[in-house]
């Protein structure tokens, strides 16, 4: 079971109420923020989002219901995602304009696929995933793994882990690397010795339920790693014949992140306007992490959404060793910063 169906499951809504909901915010949002352009001056754009809504995303409903993309010239819909649809595949045959997809290992295996889709920015500069272990079990150390029960996602956070124990020289072979269930239950009943979280989602919940003195985190910074996650995407064709486009996007969703970050109780009221069975303490805790993943690494310096080449380039090679992508991909058509470079880097700090 992936990663994303865990979420649907703890964050609470149903797939309908979320729906219903979302279309009821959107239509909310369509009032909000600065005088509105007129419908037939404004560009129409789409952004799929990798998982319902939740404020993972919040910058970009807030750039919504305050305008922002309108005052750029933009009628941008937020689409939802879901167990069964991929960014990748809709941006790359044009049914989405933007896409945030799940990070550089969806970005090059898409590419690996002969997809022609484009990273724009890079939204999460750490591993938002970290390995659990209970504090006072077995597993002190990486070295520990060894002979023990992980269980993990096999969408992305399955190469996170393969690299933590290849850079601690861990056969793989030697730990016993399981699919991850849907509940946290496993291991909250002693039945799995390591567990995948994402520091902004099963985490609140793992600890929340046992209490975080009791819990042993491993993440991979500690080994050396970064996976840079939650990536923006356009098509190829997009980013060729629609530059001014991408740009006018990436200015107005950096101000709905910078408001989102200076204003969490706005943003998270916000985001419960449109789905609004969410648990409102996870919400917040979730934006507060969010916005922990979202300014670290180089980006105090080069600006949200900054794309770390030095990282890509790690990560290839890895993805290499590890035959997640058959060849190396092109970097540069793959990865373009010249959208964020036009914008003043003023505007782009956090």
């Amino acid at each position: 079971m992936t990663e994303r169906v865990e979420k649907t499951r703890r964050t609470g809504p149903s797939r309908r109420h979320v729906m219903a909901g979302l279309a009821a915010g959107l239509a909310m949002m369509g009032g909000a923020g600065a005088a509105p352009a007129r419908a037939a001056d404004l560009t129409k754009a789409t952004l799929r989002l990798k998982w319902l809504p939740q404020t993972q995303f919040a910058g970009f409903y807030v750039a919504v219901a305050k305008g922002y993309y309108k005052d750029e010239g933009i009628d941008l819909t937020i689409n939802p995602g879901g167990p069964n649809l991929l960014a990748e595949n809709l941006v790359a045959t044009g049914a989405d304009t933007f896409g945030l997809s799940g990070g550089l290992d969806s970005v090059f295996a898409a590419r690996d696929k002969g997809m022609p889709v484009v990273c724009i920015g890079i939204s999460h500069q750490m591993t938002p995933f970290v390995f659990v272990a209970r504090a006072d079990g077995p597993v002190k150390t990486i070295q520990d793994f060894k002979g023990k029960t992980v269980t993990t996602w096999f969408t992305g956070a399955n190469h996170v882990l393969n690299a933590i124990l290849a850079k601690n020289g861990i056969d793989p072979a030697l730990v016993t690397i399981q699919p991850q269930q849907v509940s946290v239950t496993p291991f909250i009943d002693g039945q799995v010795d390591v567990i995948t979280a994402t520091r902004y989602n099963e985490y609140y919940t793992i600890k929340t339920r046992m209490g975080e003195e009791k819990l042993r985190t491993f993440v991979a910074e500690d080994s050396g790693i970064t996976f840079p996650r939650d990536t923006l995407i356009v098509s190829e064709t997009t980013a060729k014949e629609k530059p001014e486009l991408v740009k006018a996007f990436l200015r107005a969703s950096i101000k709905g992140w910078k408001d989102a970050f200076n204003d969490p109780k706005g943003a998270v009221d916000t985001v419960m306007a449109i789905a609004p069975t969410l648990d409102r303490a996870h919400q917040e805790f979730q934006l507060a992490e969010a916005k922990k993943l979202m300014v670290a690494g180089k980006v105090p310096e080069k600006g949200l959404f900054w794309i770390d080449m030095d990282s890509v380039k790690i990560t290839q090679d890895l993805f290499l060793n590890a035959k997640v992508i058959s060849k190396p991909v092109d970097l540069g058509a793959t990865f373009n910063t010249s959208f964020l470079e036009a914008i003043p880097l003023a505007d782009r700090k956090p």
